[in-house]
């Protein structure tokens, strides 16, 4: 009976072993597909995510341009009534320090500079109508030359060769007559365009030096609670960045002026006040400025002085150039604009391709400002910092605003 019973359990032992699967072999077995995100290496992962990052912002600021090009007409009248800001802002609150009103130096400071384009402009219309008939005179001398040149030099040219060429010139000026029409009037459109952006650079700057600070507050105030400190903070470092550009850049650019209007005026080059005046304006695009202006300082020394005045003349923007180059950039721009010498030109460059001339004119400061934003950010010195406070509100319209408290009845 045992016997048995031992059997019928080994059997039943024996069945179940024989249901149970069998040990698979290790060698044998075949590897589990990973999904493809696991196949992908880390650092092709945080390359990718630092790749639609960067898109993300490549493309942000690709509409921002986009609007800037669209909006030329308001946006170049801001950024100029910005950077004259920059300028007139430390004088207002010099003189508001000194116990004067503040509207009186707000129009002390833009009047200033109205009064000092004014002076450039009237001293510039002086010179070319005091020199007009001189400088017509050697005008056609020099034309006479020329001609003699062609005819007499090594190219030989005949007479009737030189009218044959002015009468084409004619006729294609004639044929173009509806071009130069139209072209015009959008000489005369564009002067529209320009009387309406100096009456904004005006009103923006008058506005920016009335309340500057309570304009940036209310923009801060657009930004998220917890970014307001940085904003804030990169906002300001900014400013100082582009005051201290502009302070220093109007320094070096009226030596390079005088340094070459007077080495012309030396040697008897005429419209030395309006060379002086464009180099002085030319020295606002960095590099590229001053080679421009230079080179037509030159040229006007040779046409109508000749080749030995125009020689002696590269000699005085060779050196004024130098010691720019090598005494006022290092030891005055160079701890303000903290920008590397290529970064300069390549942002000169981008900056003419986009936007042309004020293009070249807004560039470098735009780059130093925004260098020094970033900076400020990514150092951190605005963790911990409170928050901006609100605007202040003029004492006049806070007592507009309150609620008369109600009187209480009597009884």
């Amino acid at each position: 009976m045992i016997f048995g019973q031992r059997s019928r359990a080994r059997a039943a032992a024996a069945a179940r072993a024989a249901e149970r699967p069998a040990e698979p072999d290790i060698d044998s077995v075949q590897p589990v597909a990973r999904t493809v995100a696991e196949t992908v290496p880390p650092g092709m992962v945080i390359a990718g995510a630092w790749a639609w990052r960067l898109l993300l912002i490549l493309g942000v600021l690709g509409v921002v341009a986009w609007l800037v090009i669209q909006l030329e007409y308001v946006v170049i009248p801001l950024f100029l009534a910005i950077v004259l800001a920059a300028l007139l802002v430390p004088i207002s609150q010099r003189m508001q320090r000194r116990h004067v009103p503040k509207w009186l130096a707000v129009a002390i400071s833009e009047i200033g500079v109205i009064v000092a384009v004014g002076a450039l402009v009237y001293l510039v219309t002086t010179q070319i109508i005091g020199q007009y008939d001189s400088l017509r005179a050697q005008t056609l001398t020099r034309y006479a030359d020329l001609r003699g040149f062609l005819t007499d030099g090594p190219l030989q040219l005949s007479e009737q060769q030189l009218n044959d060429a002015y009468a084409q010139a004619v006729d294609a000026v004639q044929r173009d007559a509806g071009a130069l029409l139209s072209g015009a009037l959008s000489v005369t459109s564009s002067l529209g365009h320009v009387l309406t952006g100096v009456l904004l650079v005006l009103f923006s700057t008058l506005f920016i030096l009335i309340d500057g600070a309570g304009m940036w507050s209310w923009v801060v105030r657009l930004f998220p609670r917890l970014a307001r400190p940085a904003i804030d903070g990169a906002g300001k470092a900014g400013w100082t960045t582009l005051q201290n550009f502009v302070k220093v850049q109007v320094l070096v650019a009226l030596i390079d002026a005088v340094g070459i209007a007077g080495g012309a005026a030396i040697i008897g080059v005429p419209l030395a006040i309006p060379i002086g005046v464009l180099v002085f304006l030319g020295s606002f695009i960095p590099i590229v400025g001053a080679v421009v202006t230079g080179t037509l300082a030159v040229f006007v020394a040779l046409v109508y002085n000749g080749l030995t005045q125009a020689l002696i003349m590269i000699a005085i923007v060779l050196i004024v150039q130098q010691v720019e180059g090598h005494v006022l950039q290092p030891l005055i721009m160079g701890s303000v604009v903290k920008v590397h010498p290529l970064a300069v030109v390549l942002s000169v460059a981008a900056g003419g391709m986009v936007g042309g001339i004020a293009g070249t004119f807004f560039a470098v400061p735009l780059v130093a400002t925004l260098n020094s934003m970033v900076k400020h950010v990514a150092s951190g010195a605005w963790r911990g910092q409170p928050e901006p406070p609100p605007p202040a509100v003029p004492a006049d319209a806070a007592h507009a605003t309150r609620r008369p408290n109600p009187r209480k009845p009597t009884r």
